[in-house]
């Protein structure tokens, strides 16, 4: 028996004075009304209702349970209220994990908006470039570019980003017209873990396609310290735009070659697949989609399902 769905059902026979009125009430048989509360009265072991042709009487118990029954119903709905943020507040503690580049160039800058836009809520930042299991390490968010290759999550476009080459104002004077005539000991390269060579740039421009491979003395495997060499004077470097836009925009950076295209690469906010999202999870990655300027932002907002991954 359902004893919160039998109590209710009692608290609505006594509140209509009638069998038959509570079970129009509730959509239900008068049959299953009578039998829920009876079910009830067995279960506890009392009479609770005592009724006649006419009337129905609360018996000395029913007049004791009847109150208990409403505090709890009472409670219940208040919870679910909380639970269900029908107050407008999002709240709770979000875990997010994000690139450590993209982190310092775009997250971390904006969380004290976000925060302050919803005070009830507490965010705890991983700076990571080794993608964790979401649902073993209890995070709410991460942050993945291009593929997600994993099962049971959804990922959600936010971010589309391209890549630039640039360098600082000393280094960039007298120039090649053309990136193919580029002297490779002049790039700087930025590597991953396997293999650990630099990456190859890529320039594009109506059928004509590029390649460089960078042969500088500085080689990097992460993009902050690649900008960093660069804004020292150590090089010239290709890295994605979002991570130099503010450095070229005061012109401590030059970006070179604008008139080529080079690849795109797109930033998605990645959550465990589940039935109800949190609000907090809904508000957060609402607020991700206001960050880039209209020519960043995705162009599409719908929801992605991610496929599992290859074992």
């Amino acid at each position: 028996m359902d004893r919160l769905w039998a109590m209710e059902v009692f608290v609505r026979v006594v509140e209509c004075g009638s069998f038959s009125k509570a079970a129009t009430s509730l959509d239900l048989a008068n049959a299953t009304v009578t039998a829920c509360v009876r079910n009830l009265e067995k279960h506890l072991g009392v009479t609770l209702i005592q009724r006649n042709t006419r009337h129905l009487y609360l018996t000395d118990e029913g007049n004791l349970f009847f109150p208990r029954c409403q505090e709890v119903l009472s409670s219940v709905t208040h919870a679910e209220s909380e639970i269900r943020a029908e107050d407008g507040k999002v709240r709770g503690a979000l875990s997010l994990e994000t690139p450590i580049s993209l982190g310092h160039a775009l997250i971390c800058p904006a969380l004290n908006l976000f925060t302050q836009r919803h005070p009830l809520v507490s965010v705890s930042v991983s700076l990571t470039n080794q993608p964790r299991d979401l649902i073993k390490h209890a995070i709410d968010i991460a942050i993945r570019m291009d593929h997600v290759e994993e099962g049971d999550l959804v990922a959600k476009p936010i971010y589309e980003t391209r890549y630039v080459m640039c360098g600082a104002p000393d280094r960039v004077r007298d120039l090649p017209a053309r990136p193919a005539d580029l002297d490779p000991t002049l790039c700087l390269g930025l590597i991953s873990d396997a293999p650990r060579e630099p990456s190859e740039w890529g320039f594009h421009r109506h059928d004509e396609h590029v390649t460089v491979k960078p042969k500088g003395a500085l080689n990097f495997n992460s993009s902050d310290a690649l900008v960093d060499a660069a804004l020292r004077g150590a090089g010239l470097i290709y890295v994605l735009d979002i991570f130099v836009k503010r450095h070229i925009a005061n012109g401590l950076l030059v970006q070179l070659y604008d008139d080529w295209t080079t690849s795109e690469r797109t930033f998605y906010a990645v959550t465990a697949k589940t039935q109800y999202v949190p609000a907090k999870v809904r508000a957060f990655i609402d607020f991700l989609m206001e960050l880039p300027d209209a020519q960043q932002r995705p162009n599409s907002r719908r929801l992605v399902e991610v496929k599992k991954a290859r074992r």
